[in-house]
């Protein structure tokens, strides 16, 4: 079996697509994207085509060495999130070929349906409470809410009363024995992370996500002192090599790397397995398309140390698109009492509805984040 062809696809609502065809007929979907980059991404993703025509696709660990190792200049978003979803793909192409899902060709699951936690409210918590509520209500165990606003380096203590104000609602609504994520989104800077996270407390979260960003590890131990919810962190690390020096300095209780950023099924099959050995538990990062879904699941799938899956569906970034839209076997992510069944169909056990994403890519997408200032008018991060 050779492989034939690259196509990639950017549809609504911020997702790229890749579909890689082989000259049996057998076909595989990645969804390599980085967000607000989708274009960029592109450009790499073919750029690693000029290599993979006429390769045998089931080498997939040679060609993830290849792609990484085979140019000067490595890493980074845009370099992995390439190579993540060719991975994707590459693995989806064997396990169909194989009849098996891809977790059955990584040693065979070890669970059977992993619980997932939905996202309420928008990039400004308000009136969070009724949507925690309805979440709840169905079916959820858990959720996640954007902990923090924009704050300056340094901030009033309004802002910080704001904030407790929200995610208290937010636990006054569900009750004490719902998961809360609180994820901070790299908004936080390090003097008013302490005093955040020290006030959160209260509120007996099932994790504090990127308190501080990912660049400013040295912080995250004096953070850790201050409370004692779970630090999560991951989501915008794209390497074993970037995890490792998280991993060795205890800087973290939960990693977040992305399947569609950090290098695909292969890489984070590694990166779980390092985390593993430090004790330290796997969340996958996910807010994308149905096909990252799918491929997070097969790692949660074999993973020991995995507790939880982000998901998008319902998620306010996919308005007028989302996952299921894309997909013609639409109950393979089905909840049900807080957890969703490990995919058994082969591959990423996915079909997608290819028809539908050429008629959406048509009308492809130009999605941007927000660009915020405080006050002062210096930028703020989102």
């Amino acid at each position: 079996m050779k492989i034939t062809k690259l196509t990639t696809y950017i549809v609504p609502p911020r997702w790229l697509f890749l579909k890689i065809e082989t000259d049996e007929g057998i076909t595989g979907w990645g969804e390599p994207v980085v967000e607000g980059r989708a274009l960029t991404v592109q450009a790499a993703v073919h750029e690693l085509e000029d290599y993979l025509i006429g390769k045998d696709p089931f080498l997939i660990e040679d060609h993830w060495t290849v792609m990484y190792r085979g140019g000067f200049y490595r890493g980074g978003a845009v370099h992995m999130s390439a190579i993540a979803g060719i991975d994707q793909a590459l693995w989806d192409i064997k396990g169909k070929a194989l009849g098996q899902p891809i977790h059955a060709l990584l040693g065979g699951q070890c669970r059977d349906r992993i619980k997932v936690y939905s996202w309420i409210g928008g990039d400004r918590p308000s009136d969070v409470a009724n949507n925690a509520r309805a979440v709840v209500a169905a079916g959820f165990k858990a959720i996640k809410l954007n902990g923090a606003e924009e704050l300056q380096i340094v901030d009033g203590n309004d802002k910080i009363d704001a904030i407790v104000a929200t995610i208290g609602a937010v636990r006054d609504a569900v009750g004490p024995h719902i998961g809360i994520g609180a994820d901070f989104h790299g908004r936080v800077h390090r003097p008013m992370a302490k005093v955040l996270a020290r006030e959160l407390e209260q509120f007996k979260l099932m994790f504090i996500e990127e308190p501080v960003l990912s660049e400013n590890l040295e912080a995250l131990k004096e953070i850790a002192n201050h409370c004692s919810a779970p630090i999560a962190l991951g989501e915008r690390l794209y390497s074993r090599w970037d995890f490792k020096s998280v991993l060795s300095g205890g800087y973290v209780d939960i990693i977040q790397p992305d399947l569609s950023h950090a290098g695909g099924i292969t890489e984070c099959r590694k990166i779980a397995t390092m985390a593993e050995a430090y004790d330290v538990a796997l969340a996958p990062h996910c807010p994308l398309g149905p096909i990252a879904l799918a491929a997070c699941l097969q790692i949660d799938a074999v993973s020991y140390n995995a507790f939880i899956q982000e998901q998008s569906l319902g998620i306010h970034y996919n308005r007028g698109s989302d996952l299921l839209d894309y997909i013609t076997n639409k109950d393979v992510f089905r909840y049900e009492d807080g957890f969703v069944e490990i995919p058994q169909g082969p591959g990423l056990g996915i079909e997608v509805d290819e028809a539908h994403v050429i008629e959406m890519a048509r009308q492809g997408h130009r999605w941007r984040n927000p660009l915020w200032r405080h006050q002062d008018g210096s930028l703020a991060e989102w």
